[in-house]
Parts: structure tokens; sequence; C-alpha cells
């Protein structure tokens, strides 16, 4: 098999897994909470973390009553006192029904779909039921469906202003006072919630209840059938990062640690990211399980201190790497590379520095193309003065098969033996293919998963580079310098052979409509040097100089 035909059936071949998975993707049955739910199905909901008999656990020992059910306590609900935060990064609504933050827009990101709005992370349930809720552990204790008391209307962080504090209260059974104080900082997606004036020797539980549904704007990455993780994770240093998926907790076969004196817990999806972070060194429990028809819980249950308090941090923002590695061990890890992290951590790091210097995200990428190419320069000039070599010997190659046309054997033979004698590796031009095959997929997930790409404009119509081009120049373009490739490859003898590589950059140039304008980019670019030094090397081999 000559390597013409190799490295068509290698691209045919990527191009149809490709095309297969995203196909099968897009036509996965319901999962089997959404689909019991349309069945009409019971949810039949316990209480928070609650194991076979409806108890919580803890570290120590489990309560005497279980908390309400978390179904019913994420639904909407009327009455009750709402107060609205505005800070630099935040808009948030704090309900006293349950004493927790209902709704959370980040105000420096956009919606997927509407732009002029803000991106509601936190939500009940207008899209999405997604809340992190929290309270005390015990019999008559106020926990997310208690009415605490809370000052309604708005309160803004004002200029000068580094911090901005909001106490709810809540009594318990035996007529103790509880209270829950929420601290907004300026310039942090950390939000800092205690809770006071509970017992010595009680816990408290903070947990993320969310629907199993994708975060917005997931389909626009399935066309390569490449679909971002969405669900809980967990970390801690013993076992690293634990993804969990929501089919798992829906089997109740979820795996992942559950007690440590470290580490953290989160709800991920597309871009952004939630994550309670228990101070280090403090004895937590981690808890997953399905809270109703398509609801999934995940938490941690933290011991109450001697001076009858607990504390947490919760980030609730956008997933920047550089800032997330720096507040917590291993809270980078969210950022969802898939199986190339290898390969793609590494080109985020160098298109970090590039962008730093240009201070552009389209400059960066195209800086990176170039340092792509600098350093495979060697290895690509091999294979195109393979390539430049097959393209002079195509008259002896058709002459060949003129003569041997009906033995196939004999062909084959002839065709070898002069490789041999002109010394040319039949199947050294399709090494460019296999090197740019992994960094091609590991760049795609760069773009797709990294929200620094998310509404980052190049220049002119190009004004997010993480989701296609909207009126197709760039996928037109690359297709146009894929053809100008194919012309300066050597001709297979075959016809069909010739017609079928002919075809190749409408096949691609289809294909790349739907890509991210990040990504396109980078591979015309690429298509660019690449014309440059292949058009360069097949004119010395021609002139007779590069033998």
């Amino acid at each position: 098999m000559d390597n013409r035909r190799l490295m068509l059936l290698l691209v045919f071949s990527f191009s149809l897994i490709m095309l297969w998975d995203a196909w099968q993707r897009q036509n996965l049955p319901k999962a089997p909470a959404v689909a019991a739910a349309a069945a009409g199905k019971p949810g039949g909901a316990v209480g928070v973390g609650a194991g076979a008999d409806g108890s919580v656990p803890t570290p120590t020992a489990p309560p005497a009553t279980p908390l309400p059910g978390v179904a019913a306590a994420v639904q909407p609900q009327a009455g009750g006192v709402t107060a609205t935060i505005r800070t630099d990064l935040y808009v948030a609504e704090i309900s006293s029904r349950g004493g927790d933050i209902v709704r959370l827009e980040l105000v420096r990101h956009g919606d997927t779909e509407d732009k002029g709005k803000n991106f509601v992370l936190f939500d009940n349930g207008a899209k999405h039921v997604y809340q992190a809720q929290s309270g005390v552990i015990g019999e008559g204790l106020p926990n997310h469906k208690t009415e605490w008391t809370l000052a309604g209307g708005e309160r803004v962080l004002k200029d000068g202003e580094k911090s901005l504090e909001v106490r709810l209260e809540a009594s318990a059974a035996d007529g103790s006072n509880i209270s829950k104080t929420y601290v907004f900082q300026r310039g942090s997606y950390q939000i800092e919630l205690r809770h006071e004036g509970a017992k010595v020797g009680s816990h408290a539980y903070y947990q993320i209840t969310r629907d199993g549904k994708p975060a917005d704007g997931q389909s626009n990455s399935m066309m390569m059938g490449v679909v971002t993780f969405t669900g809980p994770a967990v970390y801690t240093d013993a076992e690293k990062f634990q993804k969990i998926e929501f089919a798992d907790i829906e089997k109740n076969k979820a795996k992942f640690s559950q007690k440590a004196d470290n580490g953290w817990l989160a709800m991920v999806q597309h871009y952004f990211v939630s994550a309670w972070l228990p101070a280090p060194g403090l004895a937590r429990e981690f808890y997953m399980r399905k809270a109703g028809n398509d609801l999934y819980s995940a938490g941690v249950i933290l011991p109450v201190g001697a001076d009858g308090k607990s504390a947490i941090s919760l980030y609730a923002g956008p997933q920047e790497q550089d800032k997330l590695e720096k507040i917590a061990p291993g809270l980078d890890l969210v950022v969802d590379y898939g199986w190339l992290t290898v390969i793609a951590a590494p080109l985020f790091w160098v298109l970090g520095a590039i962008y730093k210097l240009a201070g552009n995200w389209g400059w960066a990428i195209i800086g990176l193309t170039v340092l792509l190419k600098l350093a495979f320069f060697p290895l690509s000039a091999a294979s195109y003065k393979s390539m430049a070599k097959m393209r002079v010997l195509t008259p002896k190659l058709m002459k060949l098969k003129e003569t041997y046309g009906d033995d196939k054997q004999r062909l084959n033979q002839e065709m070898m033996a002069l490789y041999k004698r002109e010394k040319v590796n039949p199947l050294g031009g399709c090494l460019p293919v296999l090197v740019q095959i992994p960094v091609f997929i590991a760049l795609y997930w760069v773009l797709l998963g990294t929200v620094e790409m998310r509404n980052a404009p190049w220049l002119g119509w190009i004004t997010d580079l993480s989701v296609k081009d909207p009126y197709y120049v760039l996928p037109l373009i690359m297709g146009a310098t894929m053809f100008i490739q194919t012309k300066l490859n050597p001709t297979p003898p075959d016809p069909i052979q010739a017609k079928v590589m002919l075809m190749m950059p409408i096949v691609f140039t289809f294909m790349f409509l739907w890509f991210p304008a990040g990504l396109v980019l980078y591979w015309t670019v690429n298509n660019v040097l690449s014309i440059a030094q292949q058009w360069q090397i097949t004119r010395l081999i021609e002139a007779g100089e590069g033998k």
C-alpha cells in the first residue's frame, strides 16, 4: 500500500470516527432519571446525604432524624423574603426560605444565548435547578428548609468597601439562636459562609444540588463527538481528582473518597464550577446521592468547633486555571481536557504566555501555530522531502502501472524496487498527518474547555473564538489552502484515488464549518506555513538541489 492510500485511509478513518461518535451522542436515549420523570414514576427523595435508612452519615454518629427531602427544598417556593446582593462580580439572591443563595449571576460573563444578559450559574428553576445549600444536622436544628430571619431589599458593595456581609438567624427547637453569615469580597469569586451558635459535637452540612442537564451551549461541541464533563467531583491528597458521573449516582455505583482531613467537593460544568472548600486539616465526610427525578446532591459534612462555629468557603465562578490553582490544591483540574490532558495542558500554558505578550487570543493562536511549526520543522521537512521525491517519481510510477497493471503482485514488486533505488520512503509523507492529529485534538479541547476563550474576539467578524465563524469565512479559506496543498502533493496513479484526494478539501471544509473559529484559525495558519515549506522543498527537489 503506497503512502497516498495509507494517508487517505488515516484521514477518512479519523473523520468517520468523529462523525460516528457525534451521531451516537446526539441520539443517545434519555437518562434514567429523565425517562422516569416522563413516565410519571415517583422520585422517592429522602434526607440530605441519606443512607438506606434515611439517616445522615457524619464522621462520628448519625443524627436522630433525617433532614427534609432535597427534591421539595429546591423547588421554587412562595413566600419568604429575598435579599439581592450586588458586588463587582455577582448579582446574588438570598432567600429566607432555607437561607441559601437561590440565584447567582456572574456580571463579567455574558449569557450563552443572549450576550446582553449576565450568565446565571445558580438557578432556582428558570432553566436549571442548581443551588448551594447548607444547614446544621440534628433534631430541631435549622437547615435548608427552615425559615430564617432576613432583612429583604437590595444591598450593594459600594466603592471603597472590600467586603459585604449578609447575616441570617434562625431558632433551634431548644430555643437557642443559630446564625448564618455570608461574606462577599471585592474581586473574589469566593464567598465565605459561617454558621454560629450550634452545639459542640454537632455537624454542619454543605451541599450542591443540581439537575442532570448539560450546561447551556453544550451542543456546540458535538460536531467532534466531544461533550465536556458535567457533574460532581471530589479531590483529596490521597485519591487526587475524582469525577463522578450522574449515571453512577443514579445506579448507586458512585466511587469516591468519603472521609479525609483535606480536599474539596465541586459541581463542574462547561466553563464554570462551584466548589465547597473546607479549611485544611479539618475532618470531613463527602457524600453523593440521587435527590429526585433528574436531581442529584453532592456535599460535605464538617464538625462544629468548640466555639460553636463552622466555616467554609464557596467558590462559584469561571474555571480560570491560573487563579484556581492558587485557591486550593488540584482545583485547576476541573478544567476538562479529556484524555489528551498531557498535551493540552502544556499547549494552554504556552498559549497563555503568548497571550500575555499579544493581548489577543487570536494572535496568540497564530503565535502558537508558528511555534509548533518550528518545533516540528525537521520532521516536516523530511516528510515533505519524501513527498516531493514521490512527486518526481509519479511519471515512472504511471509507466509501471501501464506495464504491469494486470499483475498486481508484480506491480507492487516493481514499485518497491523503484522506491529502493531512488531511496524514497513511501510512508514518509504520512508523518505530518500523524503528528498533527493529537495536537489538533488537544488544541480542540483547549479551545473548547477554557473559559478564557469564551467570548474572546480576534478581529473583524470573529467576536468569539470558542464558537463557529458566523459567516464561514475562515472555513472557506482553510478549504482553499487545503486544496493548494493537495495540488502540491504527488498525484496518485489511480484515477479514483486522485479524484478522492481532490474531494478531501470539500469534505473537510464542510466539517470545519461547525468547528470553533479558533481551531479553524490554527488549521488555516498551519496550512499556509505548510504550503510555503512544501513549495520550497518541492522546488528544490525538482531542480535537483535537495537530493
